[in-house]
């Protein structure tokens, strides 16, 4: 069985965060990076308070389906059953 590469998540900060959530809604944005704001946005609380059918029902959603914890982590082995990597 082939190895599966490991996903590597950018890095969304205070600095690029609007960039991200630009990219989010042009539909431009990576899984990877998707994964990542969500994550930045879940960890600093934003996913709440921005537009909720925007911002908080996808957030509530990837916790659900176990890709975020309820503090923003990701679960990088989830990511990949959902990508299809494993």
């Amino acid at each position: 069985m082939p190895s599966i590469p490991k996903m590597k998540f950018p890095k969304v900060t205070d600095k690029n965060r609007v960039d991200f959530i630009m990219e989010y809604e042009d539909g431009t944005l990576s899984p990877e990076g998707t994964v990542a704001l969500f994550s930045n946005l879940v960890k600093t609380g934003m996913a709440w308070q921005l537009q909720g059918s925007v911002y908080g029902r996808p957030a509530a959603s990837l916790i659900e389906r176990g890709v975020l914890d309820k503090t923003g982590k990701i679960n990088v082995g989830r990511v990949n059953e959902l990508l299809g990597g494993e």
